[in-house]
């Protein structure tokens, strides 16, 4: 495909070798150019996984969903919810990260160079932030109930009277308020001059979802080493819609976008002591709570 100017613009031709897929023999000037822009800009919404079965049913989404969530699929040897305290019972704790070497968080602990991000919602037990944060991580917990803007707690532990949502606040309302309390991941990152976190422990009460799509579609994903979810499965959550069995393919699709990006899952936590609900049904002896733990694989 050689590639021409009109009017300041490309246009092309077509050549059997073209390496540019907008490029095909018979499109016009202005075809090329929205497939060029339609390739290149932003993505609005994850990629569906197809239905797990022919009759689009609940009982079919689920069972696959729920042997996703439970079936790990790396093997992790050190796994601690005290950073680099060693732990006789991980399997009994949520709120894992992996030490093995290959990805280096053990490093990066014990050369105070860890940066943690914990997501919140106000009563939620830090023992997990300041574990970290004794152990070497910078730690930075967002609260929208912390009663000043930002504040120290100790030498590593940083407490931010924010709110992590899908979308930032609306322009208009942004700047009737310029120190709202609520932004995206992606804008909180840019604000701070982080490039990269090691681990994101979020807590979002059915949020997360939403949260979550928004760092595929953002491609905040790159930035993190490692994903700790509480996930949250009694009903469909913020903004979340469509019948039972689309919800359950939509949380699927959501999970398979992290796997399609080199995340594996490390761990799976169930929480018994939460209602044992299923979209508002007590059903497929599932939990409405459960901790998921994600390792990127390319993380350097």
């Amino acid at each position: 495909c050689f590639p021409w100017k009109l009017d300041g613009l490309p246009f092309c031709f077509s050549s059997p070798s073209s390496a540019d897929p907008c490029c095909k023999r018979g499109f016009s000037f202005l075809t090329h150019c929205l497939c060029l822009l339609l390739l290149q800009g932003p993505r609005w919404q994850i990629r569906l996984q197809p239905w797990a079965g022919p009759t689009q049913s609940l009982d079919e989404e689920a069972w696959r969903f729920l042997s996703y969530i439970s079936t790990t699929q790396i093997v992790c040897d050190h796994m601690s919810a005290d950073s680099l305290a060693t732990d006789s019972s991980p399997a009994n704790k949520p709120w894992l990260v992996c030490l093995d070497d290959r990805f280096g968080l053990a490093h990066q602990i014990r050369s105070k160079q860890c940066r943690l991000y914990s997501l919140g919602l106000g009563s939620d037990d830090t023992h997990f932030e300041v574990s970290m944060a004794n152990d070497g991580c910078e730690v930075h917990r967002f609260d929208p109930s912390v009663k000043s803007a930002h504040v120290l707690e100790s030498q590593r532990l940083w407490y931010h009277r924010l709110s992590i949502d899908w979308r930032d606040p609306h322009p208009a309302l942004a700047a009737q308020k310029p120190y709202s309390n609520t932004r995206k991941l992606g804008s909180i990152l840019n604000e701070f001059g982080h490039h990269k976190i090691d681990v994101l422990k979020a807590d979002l009460e059915s949020a997360e979802w939403k949260v979550l799509e928004n760092l595929i579609l953002e491609d905040v994903l790159e930035q993190i080493g490692q994903l700790i979810f509480e996930i949250h499965l009694h009903w469909p959550g913020f903004e979340v819609s469509g019948s039972d069995s689309s919800v359950v393919r939509f949380w699927y699709s959501l999970l398979k976008e992290l796997e399609q990006k080199d995340f594996r899952l490390f761990h799976s936590y169930k929480d018994l002591s939460k209602p044992q609900l299923f979209l508002k049904k007590e059903i497929f002896n599932a939990s409405s709570c459960y901790t998921l733990s994600w390792v990127n694989t390319r993380w350097k």
